[in-house]
């Protein structure tokens, strides 16, 4: 064996666990996504008057969910509900 060859197996041992390690790192992510889309979608069963008293309108909940799917909604719920209590 070279030592080219030696070097080239080296390193493709190196990336296994960081490969790894990204792979459960996307997959946790989608999960997340999924639970708080699920969650969100729970909002939208509530009255006019419930989602006021936590500070959202029924106009948020339709901004928020036209994010594409991988895009988690809360986010975005969040960045409305805190520019809006910037403005008080």
């Amino acid at each position: 064996m070279a030592a080219f060859d030696f070097a080239t197996e080296t390193t493709r041992a190196a990336r296994r666990p960081v490969t790894q390690a990204l792979g459960l790192t996307m997959i946790s992510q989608l999960y997340t996504t999924w639970r708080n889309r699920r969650a969100f979608y729970r909002l939208g069963e509530m009255t006019d008057s419930e989602l006021r008293d936590i500070g959202l309108t029924r106009a948020d909940l339709h901004v928020a969910v036209a994010q594409p799917f991988g895009i988690d909604p809360t986010t975005r719920l969040r960045s409305i509900v805190e520019s809006r209590a910037e403005q008080l």
